[in-house]
């Protein structure tokens, strides 16, 4: 990991306090920002995401697929976790923290946002990040790859309807018009872009070209990330000076979900007998989140000054250091799979 990588919740953490400092002192410039804006997407934030979620799509090799029937156990493990179990629980888990146990400090309207950006989270498996998670518990790479692949197919068809349900079973009003350009925006044009880049610059398929544009575009990737979030909570200032109690009753429920997401599919591997380097990538897939693609929908849907655009970015907030004790727990149970 690098630099940024490592200590990313440490930049979130300082984004967070310059966007509110910013945000409080500045209010009329944050108004400004936010009127730049077609058909319910901000032009300037479009932008950032599409610096972030382009070069994870680079990293995305479809040719894998072909490998699909090698070792499918563990396949099957991270697409029940992924698309069966995780939207459904982080869902209920949403409506039970803000619809009870936080209902008498959050009033409903913002409630139901809250569990709205909590439910994008659950529904966007992880792209990106989970190759560093696979590398840090030395996980089988060209399987990772696999899951990864199968994953983001399964999401362009997936993501919306998905999100339709969750939302509409916690009576959040769809807009289906928004959710599908949001998912054209940023999940297919950005793969298809992908795509089309790794194709041109790996005609040889040494991967040397190919990994040194990567290269060059991570830090620009974390760039957008830390600049999309210092706006959204210039936005969200008001809100977070009247209630700064309010991160923290987010950040609760996405901590249970995480670990009990995890303990439930490192279980699961350890039953299906799995080798402990598909078992802990597939793992961490199931667990970690698509927090980009979360964050650029929640936006798109309910405006950059909403509770699903703050809840979309605690979960940033709240991910990396979590994922990283993760990785430490797994790699000290490696023990467990031999």
């Amino acid at each position: 990991m690098g630099l940024f990588e490592r200590y990313l919740s440490v930049w979130v953490a300082l984004c967070i306090v310059t966007g509110v400092l910013l945000g409080s002192a500045l209010p009329s410039v944050f108004a400004l920002i936010a009127t730049w804006q077609y058909a319910h997407v901000n032009l300037l934030v479009a932008v950032l995401i599409w610096l972030m979620i382009y070069p994870m799509m680079i990293q995305i090799d479809f040719s894998a697929i072909k490998n699909v029937g090698k070792k499918p156990q563990g396949l099957l493990l991270t697409l029940v976790i992924n698309w069966l179990v995780k939207p459904f629980s982080m869902a209920m888990l949403g409506w039970m923290f803000f619809k009870f146990i936080f209902a008498d400090w959050v009033d409903p309207q913002s409630a139901s946002e809250y569990i709205a950006g909590m439910i994008l989270l659950g529904v966007a498996p992880c792209t990106a990040m989970v190759f560093v998670w696979s590398q840090l518990t030395q996980g089988d790479a060209n399987y990772t790859l696999v899951q990864v692949s199968v994953n983001d197919i399964i999401m362009i068809f997936a993501f919306a309807p998905l999100c339709a349900l969750l939302l509409g079973i916690n009576d959040i009003q769809v807009p289906w018009q928004t959710l599908l350009l949001s998912v054209l925006l940023y999940v297919i044009c950005p793969l298809i872009a992908g795509v089309l880049t790794r194709k041109k610059l790996d005609k040889v398929n040494d991967h040397r070209q190919l990994q040194q544009y990567i290269q060059r575009l991570k830090p620009w990737s974390i760039v957008g990330l830390l600049i999309t979030i210092v706006l959204l909570f210039g936005f969200q200032a008001t809100t977070i000076m009247a209630k700064p109690l309010i991160i923290l009753m987010i950040a609760i429920p996405l901590l249970v979900q995480t670990y009990g997401i995890f303990v439930l599919a490192y279980w699961l591997a350890w039953k299906m007998r799995l080798s402990h380097n598909i078992a802990a990538p597939a793992c961490m897939i199931g667990t970690s989140n698509f927090f980009e693609l979360a964050v650029a929908v929640a936006i798109s849907l309910f405006g950059l000054h909403s509770g699903a655009a703050l809840a979309t970015v605690v979960g940033v907030l709240v991910e990396v250091p979590v994922m990283l004790s993760l990785v430490a727990f797994a790699n000290r149970t490696r023990h467990w799979f031999d």
